[in-house]
């Protein structure tokens, strides 16, 4: 863990304005369940973000869209 990738949930949100304050906060009430807990750090009673994890939890919970006509591009 790269000291540098450790962000809070404000900061992750405002690096990232796809990613809502409370929808982070959504993903860490329910880390135990979507596995979010591999991204967080938590130091007393602080919860802290590692990016690269973050990151790496993001890619491995993208859907891929299925062929469907609608989305078929000429």
């Amino acid at each position: 863990m790269d000291i540098e990738n450790v962000m809070t949930v404000a900061q992750l949100s405002e690096a990232n304005p796809a990613f809502t304050e409370p929808m982070i906060r959504w993903w860490i009430f329910n880390a135990e369940k979507n596995g979010f807990n591999a991204c967080l750090v938590r130091v007393g009673g602080r919860v802290f973000i590692d990016r690269a994890a973050f990151e790496l939890w993001l890619d491995q919970h993208r859907v891929e869209i299925l062929s469907s006509p609608e989305f078929e591009t000429s």
